[in-house]
């Protein structure tokens, strides 16, 4: 508690009674580790985002690391990648032992423009092999540029998908989901606690392409398979009469011990039910906070609204003019700390970080510097009312 009554986090997740009994049930039953409560996420997931097909795992973090692999990017590759977003969307690319190509982003929303992305590939160096978009706090890039401007490259289209569940987009006109696949070739998602739905840790990875997805159910475990139809070598796998050996199975590339367990899965496929009522709470709330933060204008504003998109949003992320409101980012989070709201910088750009900057230099992004120097992100989570909005900007204006 604070002097205010009870912290308002930046984040959240929303567990309920039936979460809890979900967990409870799969912890009573023959299975704990990956079974047929992932089986049903998995296919629960693929309907609710419009995809054919999902590959849960442990999190979105090993989801950009096998759709990575899955893309066979490797040490002679380039992707490019936004640098406004989390350090994992990089490392993925660097685990796979290929080289990040940053890309600048737009400094009202953080997100990568088209013109952002032609400088990157001007700027690679060679061949690029993935593009991945990030959606920023719920806002999705316009992915049928993005895809359009990455074909003529010959480069394939991996979302960062981790902050847009249940975001949708429009599309010659149409509505559709992010994480269907029209506009890339693979979606990354994360149900970290303060995602759209929570799993503890967990994420996934959707596609269309059905070799794509057996190979990502590969990843995800080692790089094993027991699918008698991708057994090489037949004289190990069958007896002398051709029966499939009961205790094989085949490894026939590196892979990660990434399963997502059936735990994890239960609490995933409660709140997967629910993704519908988390995603309007969460867009109230959001309007709400564009709203009350009219009458601070321009000293802090609400991020730019991205164009034919329709945001699940993650986070509410305002652009303050620090220097005009006197007081520091810092100093602002400290203050608004003791009344009992959290906030939070999402994010540093990862072209910044000491071990990008040694490996690629400091490369000019003015966009994202610009970003990076305005940004704050404010509470917002399912379960907040339209008073806690009116809490926090009431702080803000009594500071500010």
């Amino acid at each position: 508690m604070t002097r205010n009554g009870k912290f308002l986090p930046y984040g959240r997740h929303v567990i309920e009674d039936d979460d809890i009994a979900a967990v409870v049930d799969v912890l009573r039953g023959d299975w704990l580790t990956t079974g047929p409560t992932t089986e049903k996420f998995d296919r629960a997931f693929a309907i609710a985002v419009d995809a054919p097909f999902a590959v849960s795992c442990s999190s979105g973090t090993a989801a950009l690391h096998i759709a990575a692999l899955a893309a066979n990017l490797g040490p002679g590759d380039r992707a490019i990648v936004p640098a406004v977003t989390f350090l994992a969307t990089a490392n993925a690319v660097r685990y796979a032992g290929a080289e990040v190509v940053f890309s600048d982003v737009d400094p009202n929303t953080g997100l990568m423009r088209p013109t952002d992305l032609e400088a990157a590939f001007a700027r690679a160096g060679g061949p690029v092999k993935a593009v991945f978009p990030v959606h920023l706090a719920g806002q999705c890039e316009n992915l049928p540029v993005v895809h359009d401007i990455a074909s003529h490259k010959s480069a394939i289209v991996i979302e960062d998908a981790c902050h847009a569940l249940g975001t949708n987009y429009l599309r010659d006109s149409l509505t559709t989901k992010v994480g269907s696949c029209v506009d890339a070739t693979m979606s990354a998602f994360s149900f970290h606690p303060v995602k759209a739905i929570a799993m503890g840790e967990g994420g996934a990875v959707t596609t269309r392409d059905p070799t794509l997805a057996k190979r990502l159910l590969r990843l995800r475990n080692h790089g094993m398979t027991r699918d008698v139809g991708q057994f090489e070598q037949k004289d190990l796998a069958f007896d002398s009469d051709g029966i499939p050996n009961p205790w094989y199975y085949e490894m026939s590339e590196i892979g990660y011990n990434y399963r997502a367990s059936d735990i994890h899965a239960a609490l995933g496929l409660s709140q997967l039910r629910k993704i519908d009522r988390f995603v309007s709470a969460r867009r109230n709330i959001a309007r709400h906070y564009d709203r009350c933060l009219k009458h601070l204008a321009p000293l802090i504003t609400p991020l730019a609204r991205a164009p034919n998109c329709e945001p699940a949003w993650h986070l509410y992320v305002a652009l303050f003019d620090f220097d005009g409101l006197r007081v520091s980012r810092n100093k602002l989070m400290a203050l608004l700390k003791e009344e009992g709201i959290g906030t939070q910088v999402h994010y540093i750009p990862v072209s910044a970080q000491p071990y990008y900057r040694r490996r690629y230099n400091n490369i000019p992004l003015p966009g994202a510097d610009r970003y990076y120097s305005r940004c704050l992100t404010l509470p917002l989570h399912a379960d907040m009312t339209e008073s806690d909005v009116d809490r926090v900007v009431s702080a803000l204006t009594g500071i500010v």
